[in-house]
């Protein structure tokens, strides 16, 4: 019995015993976020801004930043009509003041895509995720 107790203890020390913990994750985070996603999100802001400066506020509701990448803005609009033009305004000279302005974000071109970011219903246009 000895012998079997000896070998239960030595089970019981294997199995049950707590695995060493690991590093925390909240620097490893903070550095991403700083690295990442702090510095994509300053640009976007900056570019943001400017475009409501140039973007006559009637078409800008139709129009959403989908995304930033590579120095492409990619801009989402509503309805054909608009993307019309939100597309005359750009070649007139609008593209190029856009361009200037954020150019030390690392603005280098416009896309224009159709499309909807929020619900179909048009009183209340609530985002979709």
């Amino acid at each position: 019995m000895n012998r079997a107790d000896a070998e239960l203890a030595r089970l019981a020390k294997i199995k049950g015993g707590t695995a060493p913990a690991g590093l925390s994750l909240g620097p490893e985070m903070i550095g991403f976020f700083k690295t990442s996603v702090a510095k994509r999100q300053a640009n976007l802001l900056k570019i943001a801004d400017r475009w409501a400066d140039f973007i006559p506020p009637t078409l800008n509701e139709h129009c959403a930043l989908d995304s930033f990448s590579r120095g492409v803005l990619t801009v989402i609009v509503d309805s054909s009509s608009h993307l019309y033009e939100l597309k005359q305004l750009l070649l007139a000279g609008l593209q190029q003041q856009l361009l200037l302005a954020c150019k030390s974000s690392g603005l280098r071109k416009i896309a224009l895509r159709p499309g909807r970011w929020y619900e179909s219903s048009e009183q209340d246009r609530k985002l979709r995720f």
